[in-house]
């Protein structure tokens, strides 16, 4: 059963890294469709995660930053593969001391003593480790819920799945070091991390909405400079989606 499944995966993959070089960014795989997503996805949070997402806000401070805290260490575990991936020692130094940092002393990562120490890791992913390798993002598309992604992208996070140390231990419930979880842990980080990327930008989002001629058009401009951005390790890279207000 599983031989079959990773066989479904490669072959899936091979096809789609097969579009995704002849394909640049710019370009559409299915714009009719990926801007009526679009529509599903505004819908989606305008209704749900907006609302939350304020609600969030209203948070004490040290309890909304020690949940952020929390998820961004838990994202540091796929960073660790994918920085050995892209032959980035440095960050593969910075990526695993401060997971391991965080997880203690840090108490479980709510606290970040690893950033006063000086370590500073990059969030890093399949699509960024593609990206680093040559392999163009090819066509632009959006998927539901998750929002604007590329053919590249989109196999990242297929490949994430499979590569994330978290995801091992919970979607595949698998034991590592003596730990494990299920399904329900990771789509609850998951979902956490969505509204906290969410709450940081309800003015961002509501300025981009009142600004932009074609809202479709400029998240797309913003999706694609900030993957560019983090594929580069530029100094904008480190904030999620860059700077949302234009």
């Amino acid at each position: 059963m599983y031989s079959k499944k990773l066989i479904s995966f490669i072959s899936s993959l091979l096809l789609i890294i097969f579009i995704a070089t002849g394909a640049k960014a710019t370009n559409e795989c299915f714009e009719n469709v990926s801007r009526s997503i679009f529509k599903f996805n505004m819908a989606f949070d305008n209704v749900i995660l907006e609302p939350i997402a304020v609600g969030y806000n209203k948070l004490p401070q040290p309890l909304k930053s020690g949940t952020s805290n929390f998820t961004s260490n838990i994202s540091t575990l796929l960073s660790i593969p994918n920085n050995v991936l892209q032959g980035d020692l440095e960050q593969v130094g910075h990526s695993v001391g401060s997971f391991l940092i965080n997880s203690t002393i840090g108490v479980l990562g709510f606290f970040n003593p690893a950033e006063k120490m000086g370590l500073k890791p990059h969030k890093e992913d399949v699509g960024q480790t593609l990206g680093k390798y040559g392999l163009g993002p090819g066509c632009y598309l959006v998927l539901p819920i998750l929002g604007p992604s590329t053919a590249r992208d989109t196999i990242g996070i297929i490949a994430d799945s499979f590569l994330d140390p978290f995801a091992h231990i919970t979607i595949r419930e698998k034991s590592l070091l003596g730990v494990s979880g299920n399904e329900i842990d990771y789509f609850s980080v998951k979902g956490v991390s969505a509204i906290d990327f969410r709450a940081d930008n309800v003015a961002n989002f509501v300025s981009l909405e009142k600004n932009s001629i074609d809202l479709y058009s400029s998240f797309k401009s913003i999706y694609l400079q900030d993957r560019l951005n983090k594929i580069n390790n530029s100094d904008q890279s480190q904030d999620d989606w860059g700077n949302l207000d234009n």
